[in-house]
């Protein structure tokens, strides 16, 4: 099997380069960081016949997942560095059509992501979510759900800090778990606990779904600049600040989200060991 490994700030994906049948059991097992190649996620191209190029996302754990804005960038770059295509084109991935920008000069790629929602039936939770006051291991959060083509439950935390007590020193990967497969997300949703430290700029802690805590996530990214902007937090063009790197995110009026930020390969990969068929 032939894989090439590449991270878009910190957020490490395998993509697929070789005709082979991907199943959750083949995925978990190349994603196993001791026993496999590692990763965040494996990224499958699949046929389309809405948009120049399809992808299918896989979590670590095997699930699927709607979008990744990490994965979408790398996926873009690999497009045009392995596959030869259009510096512009389109992705169709879990039913949706984006479009991404790869830059000529620089390792960076812009998507557009798409128009968030805020409606319950569309992100989905099971009533609507915004600065929803929930008891967490003993501690009040406001939780604000945002969906980017996949679930997201913004955090901000500004209220649990103080000198003393960095973003860092939170109990966020607790929470995190707790809150992503709380009752209120039907698809379980990936997590973003947020400190706003400008008018332009947020940083981040990511818990995401099928993965646990990550240094970085596009979509997420997106998500927490949606919450912060909507809620009148700070102003677009935002700048994510995330343990693997930052983001910049443009929020408009109508929720339409672009991303941009860098892609750097890693390796190309062929297996020894029989993960497929």
């Amino acid at each position: 099997m032939r894989l090439i490994r590449s991270h878009g700030i910190g957020n490490d994906y395998l993509v697929l380069a070789s005709r082979h049948t991907l199943t959750p059991e083949i995925v978990r097992a190349l994603c196993d960081r001791h026993t496999g190649v590692g990763g965040d996620g494996v990224l499958e191209p699949v046929v389309s016949e809405a948009a120049a190029h399809g992808l299918r996302i896989w979590n670590p754990d095997g699930s699927l997942a709607e979008k990744s804005g990490n994965g979408l960038r790398i996926f873009a770059r690999y497009l045009v560095d392995r596959c030869h295509a259009d510096l512009e084109h389109t992705i169709e991935v879990g039913g949706a059509i984006v479009r991404c920008r790869v830059h000529p000069e620089g390792p960076h790629v812009t998507v557009d992501m798409g128009t968030a929602t805020l409606a319950a039936p569309e992100i989905p939770t099971a009533e609507r979510v915004w600065d929803r006051p929930e008891l967490i291991d003993d501690t009040i959060l406001h939780l604000h759900a945002v969906g980017m083509g996949n679930p997201h439950c913004v955090v901000f935390v500004d209220d649990q800090l103080t000198e003393a007590v960095t973003l860092d020193h939170l109990p966020w990967r607790a929470w995190g778990a707790v809150l992503e497969v709380h009752a209120l997300f039907p698809n379980r949703t990936n997590v973003q606990f947020v400190q706003v430290t400008g008018p332009h700029t947020l940083a981040l802690r990511v818990f995401e779904r099928g993965a646990g805590p990550t240094q970085a996530s596009g979509s997420s990214a997106c998500a927490a600049a949606v919450a912060a902007v909507k809620s009148g937090r700070v102003q677009s063009p935002v700048r994510v600040e995330m343990e693997g790197g930052a983001l910049d995110i443009r929020v408009d009026g109508a929720l339409f989200v672009v991303m941009t930020g860098p892609v750097e390969e890693i390796a190309v990969v062929e297996t020894t060991r029989p993960f497929a068929p």
